[in-house]
């Protein structure tokens, strides 16, 4: 939760708020929504009175790169480099990005200049045959830097967790915060999240909260809020690997996970006129998550570039 220290012209920083809310993608329960389990925990008494008498203002979703210093992929490539959060530079604990991935740029960019420098690239000395030229002391770099050990201090606070939440308080509160990182083990992540679904045959279904339309809403609402626009006319960018695989495996075995993890009901099944159901994608609601290329138990959805630029326009985040 943050309060704003400077606002648009006619509003006040003691009157605008920004709230986020996180949930791990690990979870077990194919009916659980985190926009549905953000609208409830809207109405705790602790966070309550933060909301009441408010409006609204806009609304989005993102996925996080949480898998922190041991899984971070190869930084560079021949041409190119992995930077920020496109390679997982968030300091998981702090759930913060924005100082990190600049000091990722910064190292990049450094990286390059050297390597034209070496290859004689720079100053018109004729090395424009040699290119594409790959940054490859990049990652010397970026181990020699406070961001190597920033990630490093906190690489084990997330995979604590695997182990249930209050062992992932205690242990990751005791290494992250207490210890520091100085523990002379690195926790490796057991799973992806698209393999921690369980059927939901042996799991009870979440129900949750009409919303009141005043501290919490429903979801077409919110996405209304994000103003994403996308042309009506362009190829839908959500594939589907094999499309009976939505109905048959991830809405009968699981109970439609798609339905409940997008964050802009993107994903709706439907009938389909036969007496079943199908899968219904509306992919103008689309606010660019990710969340179901990541969650998505059977991998059957592919996410690629939409054309035309289009996406949600946030303000004031």
């Amino acid at each position: 939760m943050y309060h704003f220290r400077t606002a648009p012209e006619g509003q006040s920083t003691d009157t605008l708020v920004a709230v986020g809310y996180v949930v791990g993608l690990d979870y077990e329960n194919g009916s659980l929504s985190p926009f549905r389990e953000f609208q409830r925990w809207k109405h705790h008494p602790a966070v309550k009175g933060v909301f009441e008498g408010g409006t609204c203002l806009s609304y989005g979703g993102r996925a996080l790169t949480e898998g922190g210093l041991q899984s971070l992929p190869k930084l560079s490539f021949p041409g190119g480099a992995l930077i920020g959060d496109c390679a997982g530079f968030l300091n998981v604990p702090k759930i913060k990005g924005t100082h990190t991935a600049m000091k990722s740029g910064i190292l990049c960019a450094e990286s390059i200049f050297a390597k034209f420098e070496q290859e004689g690239v720079l100053g018109g000395a004729g090395g424009e045959e040699k290119l594409p030229l790959e940054p490859t002391d990049y990652t010397d770099r970026f181990r020699s830097s406070w961001l190597w050990k920033e990630l490093h201090e906190v690489r084990n606070f997330r995979p604590s967790f695997q182990k249930g939440l209050w062992a992932g308080l205690t242990l990751g509160g005791l290494d992250t915060f207490v210890l520091r990182g100085k523990v002379p083990y690195t926790l490796k992540h057991k799973h992806a999240d698209n393999e921690t679904l369980k059927p939901i045959s042996q799991l009870k279904k979440i129900e949750y909260p009409k919303p009141d339309g005043k501290i919490s809403f429903d979801l077409l609402t919110s996405v209304s809020r994000s103003n994403t626009n996308h042309e009506e006319d362009q190829p839908c960018h959500l594939r589907l690997k094999d499309p009976n695989v939505a109905v048959e495996t991830n809405l009968k075995v699981y109970g439609g996970p798609e339905a409940n993890y997008c964050p802009a009901g993107v994903y709706e099944f439907v009938d389909d006129g036969k007496g079943g159901k199908k899968l219904q994608i509306n992919q103008s609601n689309c606010v660019h998550c990710k969340t179901c290329d990541i969650k998505d138990p059977t991998q059957n959805i592919n996410w690629v570039p939409p054309e035309g630029g289009g996406g949600p326009i946030y303000s004031l985040m």
